[in-house]
């Protein structure tokens, strides 16, 4: 028993750090001659190892080893030199995990992931495709409509910053932020929702009870990109709403029909179902919805764009299954 209690004090000792004659693992401790603390990594890490870790901390001392300007300066260079290391380093962090959301808000992936969201609601299998299976399609399908401002973003702004034409980043800022502008604006444009570029104006403290002298010059970006996603979002809703209608209407006869036949104890949406997936599958329903949302966007500088939200053909088809 006492053999068994000295091994515990032993591993309790190993755990806990008590045993400070023989360090096996983890940085070297303060006050101690090591091989090891020669190694460049341990530059990074805090000077006093048993407190708390300070993030600003490492983040400076990660940038200090970067081999910049002021990657080697220190604290008595004054205020002039800039920000911080460790704050460039937590802006650049964040830049790039909200870059991809800001993104994907500022394109047609909002209008499709909505629509879709709605159809599987319509359906009555909300679970079935998976989300995965839907966001992937919302992604590709994204890809192709707006691989044309893509293209236009790459000619008008990378090559010739590449060629040296672009000497600043703002003039590159301007030039690669232009080709989405007018695919946003022309979005707004085509279904009419200036009503949510207005109220973001009016916030912001700009007159804009006199639309007709607004320029699309008067609306920055950071008012665009929130009056865009609202534009959309009344988009998707009322071609949700337009997907809905069939689906609802066989709802409706499914149940009148369960009524009238005393079996009211039986759920409408078990029997409906079959019915919608039917009807969905003859008019090759993914096929049409899809093809509606890609067409019902408007390219920049087309010469005729379609502003039609629900592709004619989902109507006739339904009209004749159900005649």
């Amino acid at each position: 028993m006492k053999k068994q209690l000295k091994f515990a004090a032993f591993v309790a000792c190993m755990v806990i750090g008590i045993n400070t004659n023989a360090q096996v693992y983890g940085p070297p401790i303060p006050g101690t001659t090591s091989p090891a603390t020669a190694s460049p990594l341990n530059a990074l890490l805090p000077r006093d190892v048993g407190s708390t870790v300070n993030p600003l901390e490492v983040l400076d001392s990660v940038g200090r080893q970067l081999p910049s300007g002021q990657g080697n300066s220190t604290a008595s260079s004054g205020p002039m030199g800039g920000l911080s290391p460790a704050i460039n380093i937590m802006l650049i962090l964040t830049v790039i995990s909200l870059a991809p959301s800001i993104m994907l808000m500022t394109t047609c992936f909002v209008r499709i992931t909505v629509v879709l969201g709605l159809l599987k609601q319509a359906i009555g299998t909300a679970s079935v495709p998976p989300p995965q299976v839907t966001v992937g399609l919302a992604l590709f399908m994204t890809m192709l409509v707006m691989a044309p401002t893509a293209q236009r973003v790459y000619d008008e702004a990378v090559i010739p910053y590449q060629r040296g034409e672009v000497q600043n980043y703002d003039q590159l800022w301007n030039q690669a932020k232009q080709p989405l502008r007018d695919f946003m604006f022309a979005q707004i444009e085509t279904t009419g929702n200036w009503s949510s570029v207005y109220m973001v104006l009016d916030y912001r403290g700009i007159d804009a009870s006199q639309p007709e002298k607004l320029t699309r010059a008067d609306v920055d970006m950071v008012s665009l990109i929130p009056a865009y996603m609202l534009s959309e979002l009344k988009t998707a809703f009322l071609l949700g709403f337009r997907v809905y209608l069939p689906f609802l209407i066989i709802d409706i006869v499914i149940s009148s029909l369960l009524i009238s036949m005393s079996m009211m104890m039986l759920p409408p949406v078990l029997v409906s179902l079959p019915f919608k997936l039917l009807l969905f599958v003859l008019v090759d329903g993914w096929t049409l919805v899809v093809g509606s949302l890609m067409h019902g966007f408007t390219q920049p500088g087309a010469a005729t764009a379609s502003a039609a939200i629900v592709d004619p053909r989902v109507w006739q088809g339904l009209q004749t299954l159900m005649c």
